[in-house]
């Protein structure tokens, strides 16, 4: 099994390079929509109502996510300090998740396993991977579709700047994917690498 970690810039396509991929016969481990999940775990729960209180829970009981980025994301918290705190409660037990997960994927034999994290090489998991695949678009292209979503141009850069630097994450990325035209050139790309690695793990 081939285990490719997918990264890249602010809406720069990772979720339609992720759902390619899988259209392809990958299995793909979404990041975020993990965290989303781990949020609400009594054990996380419980740590993060220590530190911020009762007002970060919606009305049924659940973590308020909305309230949460606020607060990490928060242009007074210079230093990131809250998102570093929700980072170092999350990262261990998604890895630990992710770990479990591909381990079971490999005894089912499959082809290629795909960890889709924005934050892939800022929490070290490029070593659960073979490869890390970047998903590489120009800013402006981000921005307006950063815009499209209802972001002021000052969000999409500060959660930009809570991130390893574009260029650096290219840089330590093993093999990378364009992503300045249209969806079937894309689509073409994404094709080649899956059947590459597909091919090599075969081998």
């Amino acid at each position: 099994m081939h285990i490719l970690g997918l990264t890249g810039g602010i809406a720069s396509g990772k979720s339609t390079v992720a759902s390619e991929l899988a259209a392809l016969g990958a299995v793909v481990l979404v990041a975020d929509e993990a965290a989303h999940r781990a949020i609400n775990l009594p054990q996380v729960k419980s740590v993060l109502v220590e530190r911020w209180g009762n007002g970060f829970l919606d009305s049924v009981g659940d973590v308020d996510r909305q309230k949460v980025a606020q607060r990490v994301f928060s242009p007074n918290d210079e230093k990131l300090v809250e998102l570093k705190f929700l980072q170092s409660v999350l990262h261990p037990l998604l890895r630990e998740q992710f770990e479990a997960r591909l381990e079971t994927l490999r005894g089912q034999g499959t082809p290629v396993a795909v960890i889709d994290a924005p934050l892939l090489i800022e929490a070290g998991w490029e070593d659960l991977c073979d490869s890390v695949l970047f998903v590489d678009t120009p800013e402006n292209v981000r921005l307006e579709r950063t815009r499209q979503r209802g972001w002021a141009e000052q969000d999409f850069l500060r959660r930009e700047s809570v991130q390893m630097p574009i260029e650096e994450k290219r840089r330590l990325s093993t093999r990378a994917i364009v992503n300045d035209g249209s969806l079937e050139d894309l689509r073409k790309q994404v094709r080649g690498t899956y059947h590459e690695l597909a091919e090599t793990d075969s081998r």
